[in-house]
């Protein structure tokens, strides 16, 4: 069986989020003003992606998704 993906979007905040399963314990990291890294408090692994104010900096109406998709999150 594969990892599980996670999305979440808050509306009311413009949030997006997309993580490897639950995201637990974790912790931030802007590395651009409004993108974040979301890394595992214990081993310092990246779990996810949050964006913020996501419509306006991707200039989308809504949020549409063809499933199943596959995303890998890797670290430069």
């Amino acid at each position: 069986m594969g990892e599980r993906m996670s999305i979440y979007y808050d509306e009311l905040e413009d949030y997006f989020i997309i993580s490897n399963g639950e995201l637990g314990v974790n912790y931030e990291e802007e590395i651009q003003s409004g993108i974040i890294i979301l890394r595992d408090k214990k081993t310092d692994k990246v779990i996810g992606i949050g964006i913020r104010d996501f419509l306006e900096k991707t200039r989308l109406k809504s949020i549409e998704l063809n499933l199943p998709f596959k995303i890998s999150l890797k670290q430069v």
